[in-house]
């Protein structure tokens, strides 16, 4: 059991998620400042609020004779504040590393020596999978 599990902490998939929630916190922290602190006062302003949570505020009855309100205005601002996340992400981290990944793929393409570009992970499982058939002729000699 401890065997499994020790295997499954050192995937690399596992290991890439807990990076990517650990950079999403700090990357909603940094949007959550803009949204609250820039682009709520900001919109608020255009349409004579104090931010935009309290703009477009609707108030109907309820059936006990109250009132309660709908809060368009908080729905935009959790829309614009999921763009600005998704567009941080993007152009902070995915174009990055998709043109790393881009660029490394034509160097392998164009012939470039195996210590400049990085070996893809098919290519490394092909590599080790040769290596243990090669020990395994190697200590074998009946193979």
């Amino acid at each position: 059991m401890i065997k499994g599990f020790k295997e499954f902490i050192m995937r690399g998939n596992v290991i890439d998620l807990a990076v990517a929630v650990v950079i999403g916190a700090a990357f909603t922290a940094i949007v959550n400042a803009l949204v609250t602190g820039i682009f709520n006062p900001a919109l608020g302003a255009l349409f004579n609020a104090e931010n935009l949570d309290k703009a477009w505020i609707v108030t109907i009855p309820t059936l006990s004779g109250g009132k309660a309100e709908i809060l368009f205005g908080a729905v935009v601002a959790a829309v614009i504040q999921f763009v600005l996340v998704a567009a941080a992400v993007y152009f902070a981290l995915v174009l990055p590393i998709n043109r790393m990944k881009a660029r490394a793929e034509a160097k392998r393409k164009a012939g470039a020596p195996d210590e400049e570009v990085q070996p893809d992970e098919r290519q490394l499982l092909t590599e080790i999978r040769d290596l243990l058939a090669k020990s395994a002729r190697d200590t074998d000699p009946a193979a």
